[in-house]
């Protein structure tokens, strides 16, 4: 296919792919679960008022949100899911009302006089009493008294009651966490709603708001048929979808490989221009936030063993779960992308052959503008969770409450000033290069186009408010988290690897520029809707749960020629003598294809499923899923792009190889180790107590505090050992080469 007829259904794919996630994005808004002025009681009690709600959204934001246990399925894993934990508390505490109600103690009735309660019980709670006209939620004194009753176990829980102590030691969550108690009622009034949604039917239907989630067979949240008939008709079109891509594959196929190879390095005597040398300081940082990120995923991790401490120092106290977590997400997504923008400056004047003016001082300016951002953003999250700030400044300094977009507003605004002047930079020094009408220029266009989408798409972040309704506010934060972070940096990086090969002589302009057309198609296709499976349970109606359960499984197709990708690179590093000084970014590239097909295909798949979902969202399994796609493919990708730019930026010496084999090697077995040996066993043990008792029982301390489970967390030590000391070598290596240490005799 040539490639004009590529651009074509590039094109298609794109333009019909947005509107339908627009499209349905008016439906989650049209559809959403109301917050109502009012919840009343029958007669007429206020319970709580819609503003109570929504500043009680912005309570637990402030708290870390995301990072302290979950809401709806997304969210930290230590901490119980609060609505999930909500519901089954109610349950128990509203059967004891309803039979006090007759006169009645409901635990000294027989097993047919308890199923009648239970009866009344869901009925109580899933029938839909929301009063449109009057814009209110009515409820039964009883259950207006439950609530009551939680909202004092929720305050002794996040407040100072001794009593609770052990729990919130077993949750990471310290004493005092919320310190006003106005802010704790309105918190309570947040959960009360956020919880009501999972459990009241959507109007003249018979599922709830969340499809039925959190799974509890007694309040009758069990998987609805869409899930199941969604789920199969998934995995029918994923193989359907596999056995065509291998026909074209098969029909298709060029020799992709270059048989007439350069006979020396074309690209060792390009003398960096100052800009490109000035993207060294960048790679420095990189390494800095590595050690850093690692050191909060370790101080994270052992929250989970010691809740309120580090080995004996109060650490919660000044250094909370809720701050540690964030910045190590934040942190991860900071030294992956810095190390991508890099890139980009790197190749930017490189292909054109083209050093615009001030280029370096741009460069810089860049520079100094991330480290603000950094430094400023990760200081503003902990003065929010510290309470230091009020509702709207935490908002806009301090912790967004949002998992992956934690930063304040403020914050996002000037990351996405940066990365439009990121993209500024790029486009000025590629323009000779896109003004030729050479080979290039296909390449080099969906190059430019990835830049572009790279930094506009990170503006969906904010898209919303404050108080904006958070079925709305998971919408377009999965916009930042898949589109920006799963999609275009994708497309990204495939092109700038096609480039890199082809600069190298190692691959035909041709059939790389043909490959690279195809596989985002191919990619955009699936994982633009795909978008949707993030949302099966967020709020949103049952066809927003058929289109992310259909795309999501072609998410995976581009996967299944993953290991001809990894054989070719692993070809190309042997093709040549002097292709062994890109020994280790193309084995970075080879260890991204293996991580690729695990991570994100086999693990990422094993959870997509609507019905696999439905059970297993929010447990170990996602975080196994997380860490083997967004460190194993993006990090592990981010690292070898990197390796490339300082190949070029020290061209005349051999490396030390030992070093540099060393840490690729401890970092990607460190990484499978910990993923497989922890988290994985901890997440399928997780999914069959969410199978058998319930989604509550799986995120429970009473199951997550068992001694096989302190076991299995410990175990995380060996394979987090192993990582660190990868990285640890990694970023020897990097200041080596500066001090001599990391280099070799001359080329």
């Amino acid at each position: 296919m040539t490639p004009k007829k590529l651009w074509r259904w590039l094109a298609a794919v794109i333009a019909i792919s947005f509107a339908v996630l627009i499209f349905y994005g008016a439906e989650i808004y049209r559809k959403i679960p109301p917050i109502p002025d009012k919840v009343v009681t029958t007669n007429g009690t206020v319970v709580a008022t819609g503003q109570d709600i929504k500043d009680g959204q912005n309570v637990w934001q402030s708290i870390g949100g995301q990072t302290v246990g979950s809401i709806w399925g997304h969210g930290a894993y230590i901490a119980p899911d609060w609505t999930a934990d909500y519901l089954h508390r109610e349950s128990l505490l509203l059967l004891d009302e309803l039979a006090k109600k007759d006169g009645k103690i409901y635990k000294q009735l027989s097993d047919d006089e308890q199923a009648k309660y239970q009866v009344l019980l869901k009925k109580e709670m899933r029938t839909n009493t929301f009063n449109e006209k009057k814009n209110e939620i009515v409820l039964s004194p009883e259950r207006a008294k439950v609530q009551e009753q939680l909202a004092q176990y929720y305050s002794k829980l996040f407040m100072n009651d001794p009593s609770m102590a052990k729990l919130r030691d077993q949750y990471a969550i310290p004493v005092n966490t919320i310190k006003d108690v106005e802010r704790m009622a309105k918190m309570n009034a947040f959960f009360a709603w956020s919880s009501w949604v999972c459990i009241t039917e959507r109007p003249e239907d018979d599922v709830t708001y969340t499809n039925n989630w959190p799974h509890d067979e007694s309040i009758g949240n069990t998987p609805p048929p869409s899930l199941h008939l969604w789920s199969g008709f998934s995995i029918l079109m994923l193989l359907a979808c596999i056995g065509l891509l291998v026909f074209y594959h098969a029909r298709n196929k060029e020799e992709e490989v270059n048989e007439m190879l350069p006979l020396e390095d074309p690209l060792r005597n390009m003398k960096p221009t100052p800009s490109m040398k000035a993207t060294l300081k960048y790679i420095w940082v990189v390494a800095l936030l590595i050690l850093v990120q690692m050191l909060a995923g370790v101080i994270t991790a052992h929250y989970g063993v010691e809740g309120s401490g580090f080995y004996g120092i109060p650490l919660d106290q000044f250094l909370p779960q809720s701050v540690s977590r964030s910045w190590h997400v934040q942190l991860a997504i900071f030294w992956i992308a810095t190390s991508w923008l890099a890139t980009g400056l790197y190749i930017a004047p490189a292909v054109s052959g083209y050093e615009p003016k001030y280029q370096k001082l741009g460069v810089n300016v860049l520079f100094g503008a991330l480290l603000i951002v950094v430094l400023g953003s990760l200081t503003g999250q902990w003065l929010g969770v510290m309470q230091k700030l009020g509702l709207v400044d935490n908002f806009l300094w301090g912790h967004q409450g949002y998992e992956y977009v934690e930063l304040g507003r403020i914050w996002q605004i000037l990351l996405l000033v940066g990365l439009i002047l990121w993209l500024v930079l790029m486009i000025r020094a590629l323009l000779p290069a896109l003004k030729r009408k050479d080979g290039d220029r296909h390449l080099l266009t969906l190059f430019t186009l990835s830049s572009v989408a790279i930094a506009m798409f990170y503006g969906a972040g904010l898209m919303y408010g404050r108080q904006t309704h958070m079925a709305i506010a998971e919408y377009w934060r999965w916009w930042v988290v898949h589109l920006w972070v799963e999609g275009f940096f994708e497309v990204f990086a495939t092109v700038v690897a096609a480039f890199l090969f082809t600069r190298l002589g190692l691959l035909k302009l041709k059939s790389a520029t043909n490959a690279v057309l195809f596989s985002t198609i191919i990619f955009l296709a699936g994982g633009i809707l795909g978008t949707f499976h993030h949302l099966y349970f967020s709020a949103t109606p049952t066809a927003v749960l058929a289109l992310g359960a259909t795309f999501s499984a072609l998410e995976i197709v581009p996967l299944v020629l993953i290991g001809y990708e990894a054989y070719q690179n692993y070809q190309l590093s042997k093709s040549s003598k002097w292709i062994q000084a890109y020994k280790w970014p193309i084995y970075c590239f080879i260890a991204m294809c293996f991580w690729n097909f695990l991570g994100a295909g086999i693990f990422g798949f094993a959870i997509n499923p609507p019905i696999a979902l439905y059970y297993i969202q929010g447990l170990n399994t996602t975080a196994v899923h997380g860490h083997a796609a967004l460190f194993g493919v993006y990090g592990i990708l981010g690292i070898g792009l990197m390796m490339f730019v300082l190949r070029g930026l020290y061209p005349d010496r051999q490396w030390n190889n030992k070093l540099i084999g060393w840490a690729f090697w401890l970092t990607n077995i460190g990484l499978f180790v910990m993923v497989t040996i922890s988290l994985l066993p901890i997440g399928i043990m997780q999914s069959v107590a969410s199978i058998k008792e319930g989604y509550w029982y799986a995120r429970s301390a009473e199951f997550m505090q068992t001694d096989i489970m302190h076991f299995l967390r410990w175990m995380r030590v060996p394979g987090d050992i192993l990582l660190a000391l990868g990285e640890l070598l990694l970023v020897i290596f990097i200041i080596g080469l500066k001090f001599g240490w990391s280099l070799k005799e001359k080329r």
